[in-house]
C-alpha cells in the first residue's frame, strides 16, 4: 500500500463520506492523496482524522483497520533472499 489515504477513502465510502466523518472539507481530504510536492500529505492521514475514522469503524460503519493508515515498506533485497 503506497498511498494509505486512497485506500482509507475507498474503504470508508469516498471523499464526501470521509469529509463528513472527519469534519473537514472535501478538498482537504483529497489533498491527503497528493504528493507533498503538490501541497498534499504524501498519502498520510493526519492523526486526529485517523482517530475519528477509527471511532466510526468501531461503530461498524466500515471495515477499516489500523494497518490501513500506514505505508507498507517494500521488502528489501536481503528480506527477499532470506525468504
Amino acid at each position: 500500500m503506497l498511498n494509505p489515504a486512497r485506500t482509507v477513502i475507498e474503504i470508508c465510502g469516498g471523499v464526501a463520506n470521509v469529509a463528513r466523518i472527519v469534519e473537514r472539507g472535501e478538498i482537504s481530504v483529497r489533498r491527503w492523496g497528493y504528493p507533498k510536492s503538490r501541497g498534499g500529505t504524501g498519502g498520510l492521514i493526519p492523526a486526529e482524522c485517523q482517530q475519528m475514522l477509527m471511532r466510526a469503524a468501531r461503530r461498524g460503519l466500515f471495515g477499516l483497520r489500523p494497518e490501513h493508515f500506514f505505508i507498507e515498506d517494500e521488502p528489501s533485497q536481503s528480506d527477499v533472499e532470506a525468504a
